[in-house]
């Protein structure tokens, strides 16, 4: 007789700024037994750092921060209570974000997210789906045009941007490269910049695309 396959619980991170969203979040996951609630708190009683050493397979977080999400890498990332602001929405996708649900959303629409996210799918909103499209199609000629002559990166900017790749946070890539964590979010802003992207992990794409060389 086959031994009967026992699923563990999806453990869920709450990264949530507004209390009551955070409260009414736990207790919605706390009725279900397929989710367990790891850990939860709002935006100054977490640091970045701290979502490396969770082992949650969702974060949830009811606000749009780069720097956090650069450092939840592993997890999926669903953003929950979000505005339609389709700017943000697009900076949320290149950021890696799986799920963009909006302040209207229901319960079930919340718990059936996070089981799509972890199937490796998507959760858009219809109203922004049009927005990812457009993104979509004028993407490549943004990049052509950003890759005109003279743009170019230094060999050092090329090391920086090969540790963002990895996925270490400002302050690994500082100790790598001996540097100061302000002299690092420079150099970062000055690439993003350099190469007329809105995010780190667009930067990587566009450099490590081959449209820019390093310059010795």
């Amino acid at each position: 007789m086959a031994a009967s396959v026992v699923e563990l619980p999806i453990r869920v991170f709450l990264l949530i700024e507004n209390r009551l969203l955070r409260e009414a979040l736990g207790r919605l996951f706390g009725k279900r037994s397929e989710f367990q609630v790891i850990g939860q708190g709002g935006r100054s009683e977490i640091l970045p750092e701290d979502l490396q050493k969770s082992p949650c397979d969702v974060l949830a977080f009811d606000f749009f921060d780069s720097n956090f999400l650069t450092c939840s890498r592993g997890p999926k990332v669903i953003l929950i209570g979000m505005d339609g602001d389709p700017a943000q929405f697009l900076e949320a996708v290149r950021a890696g974000v799986s799920g963009y649900l909006l302040k209207d959303a229901s319960a079930s629409e919340v718990v059936g997210a996070i089981r799509t996210v972890l199937k490796g799918e998507a959760i858009c909103p219809p109203r922004l789906c049009a927005a990812l499209f457009r993104w979509f199609a004028e993407e490549p000629a943004k990049r052509s045009r950003s890759a005109a002559p003279g743009q170019e990166i230094t060999l050092r900017q090329r090391q920086l941007v090969e540790l963002m790749a990895e996925g270490l946070t400002n302050k690994e890539i500082a100790t790598h490269l001996n540097l100061s964590e302000f002299t690092v979010r420079n150099h970062i802003h000055r690439i993003m910049k350099q190469v007329d992207v809105g995010s780190r992990r667009e930067a990587v794409d566009v450099i490590f695309s081959r449209k820019y060389r390093a310059s010795l």
